[in-house]
């Protein structure tokens, strides 16, 4: 399947036209899958322009000040770009179905709707009402230190991020980390260089593996690697809303 972005449909069109399938055994087997290229360039572009935009965005984050990391990055207010928007409520569509059956597979008492309206009516009944979508910005030197994005007392199992700057030539280094801790042994790592465009969702807290007496919860935590040279920019797409 051809997944390189065409400006002639629209978002929520090409991410219906993945190969979910395939997206949805790579996240049960490894807790991530890449959907290739979903943005074209000049998208990519027109989100990078929004940075310096201050009305675009409710609050900016400096990582140095609360040892996240170096960088910085800013959360959408509403409304968001409509590319953002789109593309947060055709994933959600893709995505409910994986995050109950991995809530069924723990044992978890979670039900997660099938639109993303609905979710987010359930985030505002739990005082969880500001927007999370993001842009990150990092220089030469910046990274991110392992993390996992909870805003709340309710939290979707799945987020995605896009990387919105060429490597090698925007920018060197600068790999997405995936590190998941499982019980009784070492955790294993994961560093994925993204291209242009490319768009990975990934377990944002834990996901379940099969083990002898049934699955358990492997806590997974993501980061960015050191940028070695240039200008990193990526969006990530969080499904719940913020308290």
């Amino acid at each position: 399947m051809n997944n390189r972005a065409s400006p002639r449909a629209s978002i929520g069109d090409r991410i219906a036209a993945l190969d979910w399938k395939r997206i949805e055994g790579d996240l049960d087997t490894r807790g991530s899958a890449t959907t290739g290229k979903l943005l074209s360039a000049a998208e990519c572009g027109d989100l990078i322009a929004l940075y310096d935009d201050r009305e675009r965005f409710r609050s900016r984050v400096v990582m140095e000040r609360f040892r996240y990391g170096v960088g910085e990055y800013k959360y959408f207010v509403r409304p968001m770009p409509p590319i953002v928007e789109q593309a947060r409520v055709a994933l959600y569509r893709r995505l409910h179905a994986t995050a109950n059956r991995w809530a069924r597979a723990l044992g978890d008492d979670a039900d997660y709707p099938a639109s993303l309206a609905r979710y987010l009516e359930i985030c505002r009944a739990h005082g969880q009402t500001r927007p999370t979508p993001l842009i990150l910005r990092y220089e030469a030197g910046g990274y991110n230190c392992l993390h996992q994005d909870l805003y709340g007392e309710i939290s979707f199992p799945l987020q995605f991020t896009c990387v919105l700057s060429r490597p090698g030539i925007d920018f060197e280094g600068g790999e997405l980390l995936l590190v998941e801790q499982r019980p009784r042994a070492q955790s294993r790592g994961d560093a994925i260089a993204l291209d242009l465009g490319e768009g990975i969702i990934f377990a944002n807290r834990f996901r379940p593996v099969a083990g002898a007496r049934g699955y358990y919860r492997a806590t997974m935590r993501h980061g960015v690697s050191t940028i070695t040279s240039g200008l990193r920019y990526a969006m990530g797409i969080i499904f719940h809303d913020a308290a």
